[in-house]
């Protein structure tokens, strides 16, 4: 299991760069076996996204991404993880998410990636606003980010069984 002080959490107001936090994640910890990173940017549907507004609400928000990243590693066998998102007016392009997984298990890394991707998706408390010409929508998550989500649940039904 994964000390809490290698589960990292970090909501950033202003840009990161996504190359210097995955050297310095697979810095830290070099003798992983495997090390997965994901990186997020803001799409633009269509040519017609001028930015995204995401707030969040302090503390809660990194509470809930801690316990997320907490459950990963009760499922896989991490040496760390690093969960960094952006919050404030984002253009196209613009880096969102980041997450990274270590362990000795390539298929662990992998897995705790997107177990952590999908609560993102889905659970963390993030309001997301795109805005455009046509003016201002919520953005909620899609039934297919839902079922994503579900298979975490079904895979840990499968296990306890």
């Amino acid at each position: 299991m994964v000390r809490a002080g290698h589960i990292k959490v970090r909501i950033a107001d202003a840009p990161f760069d996504p190359h210097a936090e995955a050297r310095s994640f697979a810095e830290t910890f070099g003798g992983a076996g495997a090390i997965v990173t994901f990186l997020g940017q803001v799409r633009d549907e269509g040519g017609s996204v001028e930015a995204l507004s995401l707030e969040h609400y302090p503390g809660f928000t990194e509470e809930r991404i801690q316990k997320a990243a907490a459950d990963a590693c009760h499922r896989w066998p991490l040496d760390g993880a690093l969960i960094i998102h952006r919050i404030g007016r984002l253009t196209p392009g613009e880096p969102i998410v980041f997450v990274a997984a270590a362990s000795a298990q390539r298929r662990a890394a992998f897995d705790a990636v997107d177990f952590l991707m999908d609560y993102l998706k889905c659970d963390a408390p993030f309001w997301k606003q795109e805005v455009s010409e046509a003016g201002r929508r919520w953005i909620e998550p899609r039934a297919e980010d839902y079922e994503n989500k579900a298979r975490w649940k079904a895979s840990s039904e499968t296990a306890e069984s």
